[in-house]
């Protein structure tokens, strides 16, 4: 971080000693010591919380491209879908004439039953 040679530090040390005292200076040492120990750990928070947010974005973005992906898989299979009802129903159109009457298993049946029913009740 800074760029302090053993020679720096024994001069700091020195200096120290003359203006602080001898008597004063393992205390200030001890003191200076916790502060830079406190400074360290919230350098280390603050790189921390900082990691997170940016895994927490990329999550974000990853979450985001997959709910396109599931978007874009859901259209494209419903209009497949679609397009094959379509066909299956241009192809019974052809297949079975107008006239010949309702498709079995299509919903004209229930209606033709439940116009029967009454009919069927009379004695």
């Amino acid at each position: 971080m800074f760029d302090i040679g053993f020679s720096e530090l024994v001069v700091i040390g020195l200096v120290a000693l003359i203006v602080i005292g001898p008597e004063r200076l393992p205390r200030v040492a001890r003191t200076v010591g916790h502060l830079i120990g406190r400074l360290q750990r919230y350098v280390a928070d603050v790189k921390s919380d900082i990691n997170r947010e940016v895994e927490l974005e990329e999550l974000r973005k990853m979450r985001d491209s997959v709910q396109e992906a599931a978007a874009s898989i859901e259209t494209s299979v419903t209009s497949g879908l679609s397009r094959t009802e379509a066909e299956i129903n241009s192809t019974i159109a052809h297949v079975v004439p107008p006239e010949a009457g309702p498709v079995p298993g299509s919903a004209a049946p229930e209606a033709a039953q439940e116009a029967a029913t009454p009919a069927d009740k009379k004695p």
